[in-house]
């Protein structure tokens, strides 16, 4: 649909039209133009009502040099969005009622337009080259005021860095074009996938390494934005890292961990006490025996073997995170993103102070940038604090309501999960004495392209990592058997829910505790 322009290359103290024109006199060059293509563009609308439909989706007003040319467009837009026809009469008229036809030369000029044109045939390709000469333009623009900003000794470079990197990605990301796809197409791209997951068992998705909840889930899907949100100490930085070490060493599969919080090295000193299993208090005073130096080690060989790439750059802007994933892709061959966490993430646009609307503008982002690169992009959250307040075992699980500027995270993610250990709020025993030690609910409250539910993993705090319960360690491919998952947040019946939850353990012996008798507070 189109939408009321008020194109840039005709306001006053037009930035595009100012610095362009100052580049073009200092260069000795005209900016980059094409006015006799935009005279058969608007040529061919006039003639040919429907011709605006070709090319209306990516051509706008602004893209137009000349400032009548893009006047004359932005009224066939309006008429095209009324669905009035569009003509030579019906344009004058529309120029008329907004008083600006003499402004564009008068009706006199519409013909002459017209008569320039003997058909709309080659609309399309025209009206992509002016397409093209107005993305030179914004190029010019930018690479202008970077330049000048520059050259002034008062500027922030960190600042002028932002700037030159959010005018780039607007370009970019206004420039991302798909075309549309027929049905029989887009089946037979399906098809193959159901197929190959028929005959090999191998889900569709990026393995977690968490059976039921690959389940679930089919395996963290391409373009997908996953949200995984808890209460601080509930263990998301240790989740997504026993994800991370499962995807890439058992499932040989790269992935990138972009740390907002915590350092590389710290880190990497978690997976080190995850994998090896030996006390960080050991590791950092160095006192360990020789079997732990042994096994020190070994494990450091495994893990030096893993594809994954950590950055630890605190308040990583939207831009640079999205320029820094399609480096890893095209280089490295990603497979999957992980964020901790995504509210330390910044917007360098204008939000004018609300928190709440940049929040937004960052998990809209995030979920184009996974469909753009085609990989999952898995993001930490923090909840708010209504989880506290609530009493109960029951009440104490996270709900959506929970999730900070839960409207646009909700909105724009695709699958939800939290984290609860009811262990951390005193609840050693369910409602029907079953052991809740060492319990680490994964709950699945949203789930756009599948079923929700709750997954049982064991979390070892004393190591900083999550396993499979006891008795479902496993590496072979997973048969997708029909299980239907319901999630106890959601279940508003009076069914017992012993049948869904069956191939679930939910009991589990006491763990291990740290040798000074605390909990590491991950």
């Amino acid at each position: 649909m189109a939408k009321n322009y008020t194109p840039a290359v005709f306001r006053q103290n037009s930035p595009i039209t100012d610095s362009t024109r100052v580049l073009g006199m200092e260069a000795g060059k005209l900016p980059p133009q094409a006015i006799d293509m935009e005279e058969y563009v608007i040529g061919a609308i006039l003639l040919e009502r429907d011709a605006i439909d070709e090319i209306s989706d990516f051509l706008k007003p602004e893209c137009f040099y000349k400032e009548a040319h893009a006047k004359i467009y932005q009224a066939a837009l309006d008429l095209s969005l009324r669905e009035d026809p569009i003509d030579a009469n019906t344009v004058t008229q529309e120029l008329r009622k907004k008083e600006i036809l003499e402004e564009v030369g008068g009706a006199y000029y519409l013909a002459v337009l017209t008569n320039k044109v003997m058909s709309a045939a080659n609309i399309n390709y025209n009206a992509r080259i002016i397409h093209q000469k107005y993305l030179q333009r914004e190029l010019i623009r930018i690479s202008t005021d970077i330049q000048k900003s520059a050259f002034d000794e008062s500027t922030d470079v960190d600042e002028l860095l932002n700037r030159a990197e959010q005018g780039l990605f607007e370009i970019s990301q206004g420039n991302i074009k798909k075309e549309v796809q027929s049905l029989s197409y887009l089946l037979a791209g399906v098809l193959e996938e159901i197929e190959h997951a028929k005959d090999t068992g191998i889900l569709s998705g990026i393995r977690s390494g968490f059976t039921n909840l690959d389940r679930i889930t089919g395996g963290w899907q391409p373009t997908d934005l996953i949200i995984i949100a808890a209460r601080p100490a509930m263990g998301k930085t240790a989740f997504i890292l026993s994800m991370a070490r499962n995807m890439a060493l058992d499932h040989k599969a790269g992935v990138a961990v972009f740390s907002l919080e915590m350092s590389s090295s710290q880190l990497v000193m978690r997976l080190i006490v995850s994998e090896t299993e030996i006390y960080k208090d050991k590791l950092r005073t160095g006192k360990l025996e020789t079997d732990d130096y042994s096994r020190l080690l070994e494990k450091i060989e495994v893990l030096s073997e893993a594809p994954v790439f950590i950055d630890d750059t605190p308040a990583l802007s939207i831009v640079e995170f999205r320029a820094k994933c399609r480096r890893l892709v095209q280089m490295h061959h990603i497979k999957a993103v992980f964020i901790d966490y995504l509210q330390l993430m910044t917007w360098t646009g204008d939000t004018r102070g609300n928190r709440e609307q940049e929040v937004s503008n960052i998990s809209r982002s995030l979920k184009a940038i996974a469909k753009e690169l085609n990989i999952p992009i898995i993001a930490l959250s923090q909840l708010n604090r209504g989880v506290e307040a609530r009493t109960g075992l029951q009440n104490k699980r996270p709900q959506l309501s929970d999730l900070r500027e839960s409207g646009a995270i909700e909105q724009d993610a695709d699958l939800v999960a939290f984290i609860h250990r009811p262990e951390y709020y005193g609840f050693t025993e369910d409602d029907q004495g079953n052991s809740l030690i060492g319990i680490a609910e994964i709950i699945i409250a949203k789930h756009r392209n599948g079923a929700i539910g709750d997954v049982n993993l064991k979390f070892k705090p004393e190591f900083a990592k999550f396993v499979e319960p006891d008795g479902m360690m496993t590496l072979e491919p997973i048969t997708l058997d029909p299980i239907a998952y319901q999630s106890k947040m959601n279940d508003q019946s009076d069914e017992p829910e012993e049948a869904a939850y069956a191939a679930i353990p939910t009991s589990f012996p006491p763990m291990m505790s740290n040798t000074n008798g605390s909990e590491a507070p991950f």
